[in-house]
């Protein structure tokens, strides 16, 4: 069973009554100052980039400000979205072994997710200060203002998420136990600090004490996941190396930049957009008629959906996040369990990283010189290969499931219901048409789907409750800012490991592995597994892609096929836990107990490989179309 981060379930207030309801009113004065910034970012956000497609494509004038004034604003969103996610307990992490402890234990381990964020937040704070501060000499190339307005996001979330977590430990535990868990965390971090002259001999020995035995001890201890990998990132860099402590806080900033990710909060808003005006409905409603009758019906349908709207938003998390919400309400309805549905969600996002337009394969052909639509034709096929291995596994799920409660429609309805979703089918095929034919790009794209929705809740489905729109706005907000902070973190950890050296060591290693091509393909997808899991897709194929593309060359690969390998195998570590991101981001989309999904997982995991070994073996699978 897990908990969000920072939840406490300790009756006892720390010191009576009257410290505790301080405490209360001071959370519900922060939580309303933040959450309605935050809302009020998001909507500026989606106007912003609204106006610089309809500036651009219908008034021929584009807006050479508007990139780069979202770009700021995005920042800021993530750094409050994750105060507000702290808030309300929304950043995720694993309770698996917490939930088993006994009660003193659990509320002690408890004390301790929130102590041991508090501690790194503490340990961030001055230099985020800094490294706002040295932002502001570097002028924006557009507004010709201070970047120090982006970076101060940095040290202003940092604060407020040090406020948040101090006033939960006022509401929320025992003086005893948050004493407890205070001085086991500044004990660990202090041996820890006392050890660094013994640690730094060590060399690449200190991968395996920090990225694999601080991350491991934490997440299993329900410190949330992003906390964890920041945790053992900055003692890695503070400890073993002379790297100076703001350059972790200059890749927190790089990872939770990316103006792509921006396309996050805005499809997560599009999806609960598509719910409340009825487009969700109507589309679920109609896909039933037609499989209600299936056993496992709806399953096959979100396999395919993914595939359809794959690569639309340039961010796996939002796909997802624009699936969820459409069909996993009616997929509960007939019985299917939570844990199946995240895990099916999230082997999906790893079944669909090849689909173009595919951030990952235009990186792949920036940093190795591939041919971009030679990746985009290879992608497909090799996606339908895994889909099929997907869907094995759910025939083998649900093939004795009993559909006696479900009733026939007539074809009469089936047709009725056609009509009434059409609007809402249309809805993907609007935004990739926007992508593909320059209309607007990838993270742009996702407001064209909101204007429509919009729209089309206002018009044809005469469903928009005006009312609803404050709360979705900050829910979008906190789901934001636990994702991207997780983003950030693990991007800060990958420019630990590249500092290390282990990406030249991996490359050498790789190439004197025997087996010809096969043996490099087969070291290949295991070495991209374990990165996927601690990396995001983006900053792998930056650090590995050159090495690695120009070995698998030498040895008779064709670089289309080995692009399509490594992608796949990226993406079962990404969406693989324990320690793969996007599987905790699939969870936070569909708002769904990480826990529930592990024991569901495991097989369709199975079945990517499988799907995997296919079209590492079958070249043809990705060059046939060539």
């Amino acid at each position: 069973m897990i908990s969000p981060a920072g939840t406490l379930r300790i009756e006892d207030p720390i010191s009576g009554r009257s410290l505790a309801g301080v405490a209360r009113r001071l959370d519900r004065l922060l939580a309303t100052v933040v959450e309605n910034v935050a809302a009020l970012i998001l909507l500026a956000e989606i106007v912003i980039l609204g106006a610089g497609v309809t500036a651009r494509y219908v008034f021929q004038s584009p807006l050479v400000w508007s990139d780069e004034l979202a770009s700021i604003l995005f920042l800021w969103l993530s750094m409050l979205g994750a105060v507000i996610a702290l808030q309300r307990g929304g950043h995720m992490r694993m309770t698996g072994l917490v939930a088993r402890a006994s009660p003193q234990v659990r509320a002690l381990l408890e004390a301790l997710a929130i102590t041991t964020s508090l501690a790194f937040l503490v340990l961030v704070a001055h230099p985020a200060l800094e490294y706002a501060q040295d932002e502001g000499f570097i002028v924006t190339p557009a507004l010709e203002i201070s970047n120090a307005w982006r970076a101060a996001a940095l040290p202003t979330g940092i604060v407020l998420m040090i406020a948040a977590a101090l006033l939960r430990l006022v509401r929320h535990g025992s003086a005893a136990t948050v004493a407890v868990a205070a001085l086991a965390t500044v004990a660990v971090i202090g041996a820890f600090w006392f050890a660094g002259p013994a640690l730094r001999p060590l060399g690449q020995l200190n991968l395996l004490i920090f990225f694999v035995g601080v991350v491991a001890f934490c997440v299993f201890a329900g410190v949330p996941i992003a906390f964890s990998f920041a945790l053992a990132t900055f003692g890695y860099l503070g400890l073993t190396t002379s790297t100076p402590i703001v350059v972790i806080v200059g890749r927190l900033d790089e990872g939770m930049s990316h103006l792509i990710l921006l396309a996050v909060p805005l499809f997560i808003f599009l999806g609960a957009l598509i719910e409340m005006t009825g487009m969700a409905r109507a589309m679920i409603q109609f896909l039933a008629s037609i499989l209600g009758r299936v056993r496992g019906g709806l399953s096959y349908v979100l396999i395919g959906a993914m595939y359809l709207v794959s690569g639309i938003s340039g961010s796996k998390v939002a796909d997802m996040a624009a699936i969820a919400p459409v069909l996993f309400p009616e997929m509960k309805k007939r019985g299917a369990r939570e844990g199946d549905l995240v895990a099916l969600l999230s082997a999906t996002g790893a079944q669909t990283e090849t689909i173009p337009p595919s951030i990952v394969l235009i990186t792949i052909g920036s940093v190795t010189g591939v041919s971009i639509a030679a990746l985009f034709t290879g992608g497909l096929l090799p996606a339908l290969v895994l889909g099929a291995a997907l869907c094995f596994v759910v025939w083998r799920r649900y093939r004795h499931e009993d559909l006696r409660h479900v009733a026939k429609v007539p074809k009469r309805e089936i047709a009725r219901l056609t009509v009434v979703a059409l609007p809402a089918i249309a809805l993907p095929f609007v935004i990739r048409t926007a992508v593909v034919e320059g209309v607007a790009t990838a993270t742009e794209v996702s407001t064209i789907g909101i204007a429509y929705s919009a729209l089309m809740g206002l018009l044809v489905y005469r469903q928009f409750d005006w009312r609803r729109l404050r709360p979705m706005l900050i829910e979008t907000a906190s789901l934001t800012g636990a994702i991207i902070f997780i983003v950030g973190c693990a991007t800060a950890m990958a420019w630990g490991l590249t500092q290390s050296g282990f990406s030249q060591d991996l490359a050498r290693l790789m190439t004197a592995m025997p087996g010809g091509r096969y043996g490099f393909l087969l070291v290949s997808i295991v070495a991209f597994i374990i990165l996927g899991s601690v990396l995001e897709g983006i900053p792998a194929i930056v650090l590995f892609g050159p090495l690695l593309f120009p070995i698998a060359k030498s040895v008779g690969i064709n670089e289309v096929h080995y692009a399509m390998v490594v992608v796949f195998a990226m993406g079962i570590g990404l969406f693989a836990p324990p320690f793969g991101v996007g599987y905790y981001g699939a969870c936070a989309t569909s708002k769904i107990n990480p826990d529930e999904g592990l024991r569901y997982i495991w097989g369709y995991v199975a079945a990517l490989l499988v799907g995997l070994a296919l079209v590492a073996a079958i070249p043809w699978f990705s060059t046939g179309f060539l």
